[in-house]
């Protein structure tokens, strides 16, 4: 049996991709010394997995940015309008990924959306009919032949075709299918590239594959692939599919000439149905997905071998990764302040190359790695934590007005307009501002025990005067203390609640440069103390004005942490409920009015088929949020938050969480979301945002306004607030600053005008 992954972790085991490619961003070093690290980290990672004995090892999997944004530069999909900048090749890539204000002109980044149901996020190619989709680029070709004369041989692996042109946008009259025969003839000549360079096995990726896909896109995909695949010669293509199972496209998948087959058969769930009722052919290697890419948990080797064996019928197996290990953290090695007894339940990306290497010896020879297989099984006969029996009661005792607020919120709408007393087209922020070098060291000062508590709050207490005083100078309506406390939305709040594990070095791409630290649920989570109020509290003291309380709401705790394995995701998420509850209560209680529950991951968990939405994921997620809120005093305004993802087709579900106001990003795709929104009549508030904070560009006052009048076409002017589209912590002070006076100015503006 040989083994595989999909993709590898590509920041570095220390981040030092984000770090030099921030540096690149500050003109601290040059393209060159860039290139200099990537090169050096796809060396060390390509080793890693030599000296681990991976047998069908990845490159093309490394990105200064987006793997998507790579493949869609390398096929020539760059909008005119960057190409008129005249930039560099890598200026012009980052651009594309982060926008450009400067000499050469001034365009907005990319649409940027979640990658399926992960909380990463990649840039969706855009295409207008004027778009010549062919090969302009060597990237993959360069980086196979980069591996070669190190003396390894990898198989690349690039995004195909199908999903490519699923993910992309369209600007004119022209769709995906427009474009298969251009693909067609730019991935055959990627085929000869790689064939030249004797390359043996291309790895294309098709996720798309996973959908529900209508039997019209089933016969595109067949057609497509039927010519891709005519073109091929001796090269060997592995199709490639994970975060589910392939039930609407399995047989023309097994018909169709590819040489091997990616399938998932951890988040699969029809996948060994599959497998086990139409056959798998004898003549292609079955890459079987079954060491979990996207969870931390270590590996069960009785129920990976039980499944091997019941595909031993399918022919040669290679032992596959379910998806890419991008999605978990590099290595546990660095995570000095968890015990083995807590670290032996775990395994990061280095740690699951031994897993993999680990199923594969007890395979082969089960007697001969008896002691291998012994330590796994007493792993998981261990008792993890002690089970918190006065919560299960709690649960169990919820009835279904636990989860509605009274009174209904059109009755509420008009209590807090008399209460709070704001202009038409009120301003805020999401929450966070940015976290400044002299803000992380303070935290960091304080976790090391260099500082007192009292010194670390009175500096934060110090930031948030500062926070306030300039947003009451410069005239918002809603104020929010700058959240210069916490380090992110997520770990944060694990840190205040019981049941949470922290690790020091596990981060996780989000996008770009951002990397994110999910916290671990190990076992039942509570709330012992509260976890905001003070800073709140404080924050209301020093202005007249409403100050928002902000909250990171159940749903997205739990997406945005590494779930538990032994309980439900409902049950998970309830526990969590009841502890942000409280907190909301409390703040309630100390006088904040306003109070924002984020809920930016909602639609991460959502299955990625239609048919499962709502049984196995909002029939509980969003009755979730409204037990959070549901005890609030009618005076009290709800707000949440939701980012990058497309939420057109759950607009209803989410009218149904019953908040008085929802802010939504909306400036990188267009404002397409008010359509949904006006063709529902949908009866939150609103705050779409008006501009695009994962760029640096400071947006113009005429930039908003115009933005403002679109809204104020489809939405009517008393439901509409005008915000940032997400929070500010990633920004710089001098951006940020320039940008608010803006969004500020722009809104009074408009509000002059009606």
């Amino acid at each position: 049996m040989k083994t595989s992954i999909i993709g590898f972790p590509r920041v570095g085991e220390l981040r030092e991709l984000k770090f030099a490619t921030e540096k690149y961003f500050r003109k601290e070093i040059t393209a060159d010394e860039l290139e200099t690290t990537g090169k050096e980290l796809r060396k060390k990672h390509w080793q890693l997995l030599v000296d681990q004995g991976i047998d069908f090892i990845p490159s093309g999997d490394f990105s200064f940015f987006d793997t998507t944004l790579d493949t869609a530069v390398l096929l020539n999909l760059v909008p005119k309008k960057y190409k008129e900048l005249e930039l560099s090749p890598l200026e012009t890539y980052f651009a594309l990924a982060r926008g450009y204000q400067g000499e050469a002109g001034d365009v907005t980044a990319l649409a940027m959306k979640k990658w399926f149901n992960t909380n990463y996020h990649y840039m969706v190619p855009e295409i207008d009919d004027e778009t010549e989709l062919q090969l302009v680029g060597s990237t993959l070709v360069d980086t196979f032949k980069e591996a070669k004369t190190l003396g390894i041989k990898t198989r690349p692996t690039i995004l195909g075709p199908f999903t490519l042109l699923k993910l992309a946008t369209y600007q004119g009259q022209k769709g995906a299918e427009d474009f298969y025969q251009a693909a067609i003839s730019a991935y055959s000549q990627l085929f000869t590239e790689l064939s030249k360079e004797e390359c043996e096995w291309l790895q294309i990726d098709e996720p798309a594959l996973v959908l529900d896909l209508t039997q019209e896109e089933s016969k595109q995909f067949k057609t497509l692939y039927q010519a891709l695949l005519a073109e091929k010669g001796d090269l060997n293509i592995l199709v490639q599919t994970y975060f589910g199972d392939v039930r609407d496209v399995y047989q023309e998948l097994v018909d169709l000439p590819f040489d091997g087959i990616g399938l998932d058969f951890v988040e699969g769930r029809k996948t060994l149905e599959l497998v086990e009722k139409y056959g798998f052919p004898k003549d292609k290697l079955l890459f079987a997905g079954i060491i979990n890419g996207k969870n931390i948990w270590a590996n069960d080797y009785q129920k990976s071998l039980a499944l091997i064996e019941k595909l031993q019928s399918a022919g040669e197996i290679v032992l596959n990764t379910s998806c890419s290990l991008l999605h978990v953290p590099f290595t546990l090695k660095n995570e000095t302040s968890l015990g083995v007894d807590v670290t032996n339940h775990f395994a990061f990306a280095v740690e699951k190359l031994a897993e993999i290497n680990n199923v594969k010896k007890i395979n082969e020879d089960k007697y001969l790695h008896q002691a291998l297989l012994e330590k796994n099984i007493s792993l998981f006969k261990q008792e993890r934590y002690i089970k918190n029996e006065q919560l299960a009661e709690k649960i169990e005792r919820l009835t279904e007005d636990d989860f509605v607020r009274r009174p209904v919120l059109v009755e509420r709408a008009a209590i807090q307009k008399d209460k709070l007393n704001l202009p038409i087209l009120p301003t805020t922020t999401i929450g966070s501002f940015p976290q400044t070098k002299e803000v992380k060291q303070n935290r960091a000062k304080f976790k090391k025990g260099e500082i007192t508590e009292a010194e670390y709050t009175a500096f934060n207490q110090e930031k948030i005067a500062e926070c306030v005083a300039f947003q009451e100078e410069i005239g918002l309506d809603v104020l929010v203390h700058g959240e210069f406390e916490r380090n992110d939305m997520v770990e944060y709040f694990g840190e205040s609640l019981d049941g949470y594990l922290f690790t020091e070095k596990a981060w996780v791409q989000s996008y770009g440069t951002r990397c994110v630290k999910p916290p671990i649920i190990w076992g039942d989570v509570s709330r012992s103390n509260p976890m905001t109020v003070s800073y709140s509290k404080y924050a209301q003291s020093l202005t007249d004005k409403p100050m928002k309380g902000m909250l990171t709401g159940p749903v997205t705790i739990l997406n945005w942490s590494f779930p538990r394995e032994d309980i439900s995701l409902k049950e998970s998420t309830l526990q969590l409920a009841l502890a942000i509850q409280e907190e909301v209560l409390d703040l309630e209680a100390n006088g904040i009015e306003i109070i924002q529950i984020d809920e930016a991951a909602l639609r991460e968990k959502l299955p990625l088929r239609q048919s499962d939405w709502h049984s196995e994921y909002l029939d509980w997620a969003i009755p979730a949020f409204r037990l959070v809120h549901s005890k609030v005093q009618p005076t009290t305004q709800i707000h949440t938050h939701m980012c990058y993802s497309e939420f057109a087709d759950i607009i209803r579900d989410i009218d149904n969480m019953d908040a008085d106001v929802i802010s939504f990003e909306a400036s990188r795709s267009n404002l397409t979301i008010l359509d949904a929104l006006k063709a529902i009549d949908f009866q939150t508030q609103v705050g779409p945002g008006v501009y695009d904070i994962h760029s640096p560009r400071v947006p113009l006052v005429e930039e908003i306004e115009k933005t403002i009048h679109n809204i104020l076409k489809k939405l009517p002017v008393e439901k509409v607030w005008v915000n940032p589209d997400c929070g500010l912590k990633t920004r710089g002070v001098t951006e940020t600053h320039a940008s608010l006076r803006n969004l500020v100015l722009a809104a009074k503006q408009v509000r002059g005008g009606i």
